[in-house]
């Protein structure tokens, strides 16, 4: 006997809609030189859990282990593109893009949905290929909603520019990493009784580099035969021992606070940002020529593409919350939507944390199909 599945018009337009989104995104993208590609679904957790961030890693789908590696559902495209392009032994540039369903726990919304993903490896001018992907993000906004979004970008490596110059605490410049500027900014908490009682464990990673303290959580918990704790995996207890271990010891001096403080409240066009950041660097004492020269050539880039430079909304302190980020980053807000409807940035140092032999300049963006239409 034949179970039988009745679709209602509702049903079928929006299936219909769907179809017709992803042909137009295919169309677009083969358009401008990038092949359609795929990845398995089923990819190794460890990347993710150590490169994405934690507003990915938390809504990972895990696969239980069988005696290998940690398994997890692809929560995105960037990272298996990535390794894709380094096990292929890639020379050069290579242009791909993906269609397909990923999966991340969410509190409002299915965790299996479709994605589009555009990256691009290996392109030498940096300004251009970032303004090409700010392009193709834009065509794809009209394409898909027919414009009126609002653009909103930062730039991860002027952030970067200005931590070291100031010289910030290898702990509090690892929040603003993960957290942004605004919870680096905020009062220090208390430290917790339970926090106070691993004392030894923050001492002992004070200052230590990420992976190693990674390594050294695993094998505690390890001897300890504890797999995750209330929820966190291994990844996450090291982070919160190395943002305590940090606030431990010297946080921000009152200078310090200030310019940041201060750089966290520039916003702009561009131009207007460029000259904001300048002017401050200037007052500032610091060295800061070299971020702000790269800014700058990504800005000429985008006006000779003729990019609408001018109402592009620019945020010196726009954090993405994905670890991987190395410089231009964006957002495209559709209307009445707040999440961004395509997404993404520059991520140099990806590969070379993948396995590649050197750094590799990378650029792509990811497009949620299903925040555009009427019923987004």
């Amino acid at each position: 006997m034949r179970a039988e599945i009745a679709l209602d018009n509702d049903m079928i337009a929006k299936i219909s809609e769907a179809t017709s989104k992803e042909a137009t995104l295919a169309a677009l993208i083969a358009r401008r030189g990038f092949a359609l590609s795929d990845v398995p679904v089923l990819q190794p957790a460890e990347p993710f859990i150590e490169l994405s961030g934690e507003d990915i890693r938390r809504r990972l789908f895990l696969v239980a282990e069988t005696g290998g590696d940690e398994q997890c559902l692809r929560p995105e495209f960037t990272i298996p593109a990535a390794r894709a392009y380094i096990d292929a032994g890639t020379q050069g540039t290579a242009n791909v893009a993906f269609i397909g369903k990923v999966f991340r726990q969410r509190a409002d919304g299915p965790g299996e949905f479709v994605q589009g993903s555009v990256e691009s490896f290996g392109r030498g001018n940096t300004a251009e290929a970032d303004a090409d992907m700010l392009a193709l993000a834009l065509e794809t906004d009209i394409a898909l909603g027919g414009g009126s979004s609002t653009v909103h970008m930062s730039d991860v490596g002027l952030m970067a520019a200005l931590i070291g110059a100031l010289g910030v605490p290898a702990g509090v410049a690892r929040k603003i990493r993960q957290h942004g500027l605004e919870a680096a900014l905020a009062a220090p908490e208390a430290a917790s009784s339970s926090l106070a009682a691993y004392s030894g464990v923050m001492a002992a990673l004070k200052g230590a580099d990420p992976a190693e303290a990674r390594a050294f959580v695993k094998d505690l918990l390890s001897i300890a035969g504890i797999k995750a704790s209330g929820g966190r995996t291994p990844q996450e207890i090291a982070d919160r021992f190395l943002e305590k271990s940090g606030e431990s010891g010297a946080g921000l001096t009152a200078e310090q606070r200030d310019v940041l403080a201060r750089f966290q409240a520039i916003a702009g066009n561009p131009h207007q940002v460029a000259g904001a950041v300048r002017a401050l660097a200037q007052a500032a004492g610091l060295d800061l020529a070299t971020a702000l020269n790269s800014f700058e050539a990504r800005t000429a880039a985008m006006l000779a593409k003729n990019l609408p430079v001018e109402t592009l909304r620019v945020s010196a302190a726009l954090n993405r919350n994905v670890g991987y980020y190395t410089g231009f980053v964006f957002e495209v807000m559709r209307p009445g939507i707040d999440r961004p409807a395509i997404a993404g940035g520059r991520y140099d140092g990806l590969l070379k944390r993948l396995g590649a032999a050197t750094d590799i300049p990378a650029v792509g963006c990811a497009i949620w199909l299903e925040r555009f239409g009427a019923d987004a």
